[in-house]
């Protein structure tokens, strides 16, 4: 009797890349796949593993991919290489087996070059298939350039989210997130994210949150540039340290002061007009009511001298 196919997966993310590679062979078969009611389709560069019922997803992952693929080799400016794998899971039940935690709707295993989707939880706001796919391919990507040392989980998470347009593999909202622990003082260090995230849901989102924000402060203080040459320190061999610090020319602890300084600043600036939201809106009006009196002034004036012209 065949083995359900989620257990297949859970099973083969601790196995080598061939013994893999059999066990999907076994999992093509024509027998196997009437008795497990799983297909494949292969087409475009991306292999997909899909439940019945998915086949218009499958097809839609096909015409999706290739744009994806040249918009994230564009974006990080490194080629993809390989074939990836994707499985589409049809339903949130199925998919929790695979997963530690309720809140996760994808995920990606990079040894394998594997992309797991929960398609039932698609194309609600705010997860897309298109970014979703992008995001998990991305961390794909990192790995397959970046050794798995060099590559700290933040940074993993922060890239991912920001080439798939702030996509988690989680459902999150991340800004009063981070201006709750900005305000409070009790942000995760960077350090305490470097190999793997919390499994406490709260704290997991904060996780998601800030590698997000270190991405933006990243870009918002160096550019796309200083992103795309971190990367690459790492890729060429370089620690997290020392890849800050040759690309940065700082320590990686005054980095981190830097970025959570500017989230205070940040968070302090938006708590501001959160507290005093109605005495804005009231200058606000105020200013718009300042302008449209000057205005007719200046029209009652204009028409005036028009009718001494005249």
């Amino acid at each position: 009797m065949p083995v359900p196919v989620e257990d297949f997966f859970v099973f083969a993310r601790h196995k080598t890349p061939l013994f893999v590679s059999l066990l999907l062979l076994l999992l093509i078969n024509p027998v196997y796949a009437q008795d497990s009611d799983i297909l494949l389709l292969q087409k475009s560069g991306l292999t997909i593993f899909f439940y019945q019922g998915l086949r218009s997803a499958a097809e839609e992952a096909v015409k999706l991919y290739p744009v994806i693929k040249k918009d994230l080799e564009e974006t990080l400016a490194w080629e993809i290489d390989f074939i990836p794998a994707l499985l589409l899971v049809r339903d949130k039940d199925t998919f929790q087996r695979m997963v530690d935690n309720t809140i996760i709707v994808a995920y990606a295993v990079p040894e394998k070059g594997l992309m797991v989707i929960d398609y039932s939880r698609m194309n609600i706001d705010p997860f897309t298939f298109e970014s979703t796919i992008k995001h998990e391919l991305c961390h794909l990507l990192l790995h397959k350039n970046i050794p798995r040392g060099n590559l700290p989980r933040w940074l993993d998470e922060g890239i991912a989210q920001w080439v798939s347009g702030g996509l988690a593999d989680i459902l999150m909202n991340k800004h009063s997130v981070l201006d709750e622990i900005s305000l409070s003082n009790r942000y995760i260090s960077l350090k305490s994210l470097d190999r793997q995230f919390p499994e406490d849901e709260k704290q997991l989102i904060l996780a998601y949150a800030e590698s997000k924000s270190v991405i933006d402060y990243i870009i918002h203080e160096y550019g796309l540039n200083g992103v795309l040459t971190l990367l690459d320190y790492l890729k060429n061999g370089d620690g997290i340290d020392t890849a800050i610090l040759k690309s940065y020319s700082i320590s990686f602890d005054e980095f981190e002061g830097r970025w959570y300084d500017n989230l205070k600043k940040r968070a302090t600036f938006v708590t501001f007009l959160l507290n005093n939201i109605y005495e804005v809106l009231f200058f606000l009006a105020a200013l718009l009511s300042i302008y449209g009196f000057i205005k007719v002034l200046l029209k009652k004036r204009t028409y005036k001298d028009n009718e001494d012209y005249l």
